[in-house]
């Protein structure tokens, strides 16, 4: 088995359109949800979103290849452009076949089908453009990302709702592990800020209410949220053997050492109230990196700010860590950016290895009044600094779908 390590990352949020800004201001407490701009949300019963802003996608993609793609495409294709370039490197011609892309996508490109539906009912089929399946098809990311890489292994797309970024990593670690591959890159991307989109999660009560004080709305573990907030954006991450990073003299930022995944054969949507599902998910990955569960020091949770996922979760780190719960620095970073659904995993992940490569958790914000049932270390005062050894990454999905990744510090 191969060792798999981290050697660069990426990522456009709401808190920034790059990942040092987003970084820094996830650490300053800053929100990144507001009114949305994207759609016209007047009629609709949530209006705020943690959408990106002033994202250009012509400063790193040619205006013509920029036209044939979906936003969520344009995110993973600026990450990827902006990752590479930043540590100088590209794959080599004769490493390009042992090279993948896996990346997670939840929805896929749903304002394209929203504006050429509206164009078919308007004007007739004659208007549907030629590009249109291959602008909403949820694996075109991967597929985009593939050949601005030149990689040509492994090139998939996961799609398991609010878990596809995190399976996507998962996946593309495995690969290496079993030595199918020694480059990948791999994440989540998402942009689904739209009428129809935000009209369905409002038809299922998922969605926070709070117009008028938006910065607040998204409030995971606390006693007085009222559901989640939609977000968007893309997280990468480069994995590499450890061998290959080694042999090109590339930076390491952290470990990959485990991964589970689990069902929870429960329910379309709601996860069981124990959160046996999620137990299993996280047990398997602590399982596979060998450690004792009073090791792991810090969880990237789920926490989505409703109330099933919030309650299941605490009580899936219970049943999983014991004791040494309590102990648990926990961070919901969906707090300040919402929940981008196939792209959180991705995002989560990347904020994760920040936080093993540069020894700061963040907190948890809108943590005013703590759920009774939610009664772990949930970092509501803020940011700490802190020598994390190990970061859990949590991810959970509709259709029962769990998937959590373990991050540890890199020892050599």
């Amino acid at each position: 088995m191969n060792r798999v390590v981290v050697t660069a990352m990426e990522a456009i949020t709401p808190l920034g359109n790059d990942l040092k800004t987003s970084w820094e201001n996830l650490l300053a407490g800053k929100s990144g949800i507001g009114p949305i701009t994207k759609i016209d949300a007047s009629d609709l019963a949530t209006q705020i979103a943690g959408e990106v802003k002033d994202f250009d996608p012509l400063a790193l993609i040619a205006h013509k290849q920029a036209k044939r793609m979906e936003i969520f495409c344009q995110y993973a294709v600026a990450c990827t452009k902006r990752m590479f370039d930043d540590i100088g490197w590209a794959i080599p011609e004769e490493e390009r076949h042992r090279a993948g892309t896996v990346i997670g996508v939840g929805l896929g490109g749903l304002q394209s089908i929203e504006d050429y539906h509206s164009k078919l009912l308007d004007k007739g089929p004659s208007r549907i453009s030629p590009f249109f399946i291959p602008i909403i098809i949820a694996n075109m990311a991967a597929g985009q990302v593939s050949i601005e890489t030149g990689a040509m292994g492994p090139n998939i797309c996961t799609t398991t709702a609010c878990a596809s970024g995190t399976h996507a990593i998962g996946a593309a670690y495995t690969d290496i592990l079993l030595g199918r591959a020694d480059i990948m890159v791999c994440g989540g991307a998402e942009s689904t800020i739209t009428r129809l989109s935000i009209a369905g999660f409002n038809a299922m009560k998922a969605l926070s209410t709070r117009n008028d004080d938006p910065q607040a709305a998204s409030r995971p573990f606390e006693a007085d949220r009222d559901g989640f907030i939609m977000g968007e954006g893309c997280g990468l991450l480069l994995l590499e053997s450890l061998d290959h990073a080694k042999a090109r003299g590339a930076t390491i930022l952290a470990e990959v050492v485990g991964f589970g995944a689990s069902g929870d054969a429960y329910h379309m949507t709601a996860p069981p109230e124990d959160g046996a599902g999620m137990a299993l998910a996280m047990s398997a990955a602590v399982r596979e990196a060998k450690a004792n569960p009073d090791e792991i020091d810090c969880i990237n949770a789920h926490g989505t700010s409703t109330k099933l996922n919030d309650q299941g979760e605490t009580r899936a780190l219970k049943t999983v860590f014991g004791d040494h719960a309590g102990k648990l620095m926990i961070s919901a970073n969906k707090s300040q950016i919402g929940h981008l659904l196939g792209a959180a995993g991705g995002v989560e992940a990347v904020f994760s290895v920040k936080t093993l490569a540069e020894g700061m958790v963040p907190g948890t914000a809108n943590y005013d009044t703590p759920d009774p049932e939610c009664d772990l270390n949930y970092m509501g005062s803020g940011p700490r600094e802190h020598a994390a050894q190990y970061v859990l990454s949590n991810s959970f999905g509709f259709g029962g779908t769990n998937a959590c990744m373990l991050f540890k510090r890199f020892a050599g």
